[in-house]
């Protein structure tokens, strides 16, 4: 992306996530797609057993921000919703179009990053990202362009690191019990040795960004480890054990108010 007025976090998340679908195979892009149970994070925290912060998605125009190789928009799908995908990252975007392929599941997708959609205003009744405009987009572009897609009255539910987790985030990977940044001035982090960059801030920010943007907040849902949760075996950054005491990820879930 060389539009100035783009920052440049996206063409590095691009080479980020390039790098990363090579790494990950058409194998474990089918079991994501498969038909199952609807959870969230890395530990899988089934949908149901936290109150269902999508509830019945039958029938919505949905548009996943950041979709990468799109496997929830597929559950989405699954469920009767009329998913979009979209994405700045044309490798992941080719994974997912080889799975709709396989599986006969399809919807559009666009080539395009959460801070700049080519999609028409009040398009949607929902919009959803999970780790991926809500970690990876700039929020005061990407949470502007949610607002902007959605119909009045429409939802915006978003997964990403818990802020707690990125205060006890130790740079050279792990997660660890005590504090090891400030949580003031937080905004745009480049991890050591990584090429991507991500967007971390903390609740109070988060929550005048989305009111500013003519949201609503209906939940924060702090998501904690069940209690068979296994280290995973892609994101092991972070151990079950330290998910069963603080919360490692988060769901937001707001409403445009002028419903």
């Amino acid at each position: 992306m060389s539009d100035p007025e783009l920052p440049d976090s996206i063409a590095a998340n691009v080479a980020e996530w390039t790098t990363s679908n090579a790494q990950f195979t058409d194998a474990q892009a089918e079991g994501a797609w498969a038909p199952q149970d609807l959870t969230w994070g890395v530990f899988g925290v089934r949908e149901d057993a936290i109150g269902s912060p999508l509830g019945d998605v039958s029938g919505l125009d949905v548009v996943e921000l950041g979709c990468g190789t799109a496997y929830f928009s597929a559950q989405l799908a699954q469920r009767g919703a009329r998913p979009v995908g979209v994405d700045p990252t044309p490798a992941q975007l080719a994974t997912a179009r080889r799975m709709m392929e396989r599986t006969g599941i399809t919807f559009p997708l666009i080539e395009a990053p959460g801070e700049r959609v080519p999609l028409p205003d009040a398009s949607f009744d929902l919009a959803v990202s999970e780790f991926g405009a809500s970690l990876w987009a700039d929020p005061a572009l990407w949470i502007p362009e949610s607002a902007r897609l959605l119909r009045p009255g429409g939802r915006l539910v978003f997964l990403t690191n818990s802020f707690i987790s990125y205060l006890c985030a130790i740079d050279e990977g792990g997660t660890s019990e005590t504090l090891q940044r400030p949580q003031f001035g937080p905004y745009r982090m480049q991890w050591p040795g990584e090429e991507g960059i991500e967007y971390h801030l903390p609740h109070g920010d988060w929550i005048d960004l989305l009111r500013t943007n003519g949201f609503e907040i209906e939940r924060l849902i702090e998501l904690k480890a069940p209690p068979d949760a296994q280290p995973h075996s892609y994101y092991d950054y972070v151990k079950p054990e330290w998910a069963w005491k603080w919360p490692h990820e988060e769901i937001w879930v707001v409403r445009r108010a002028d419903a």
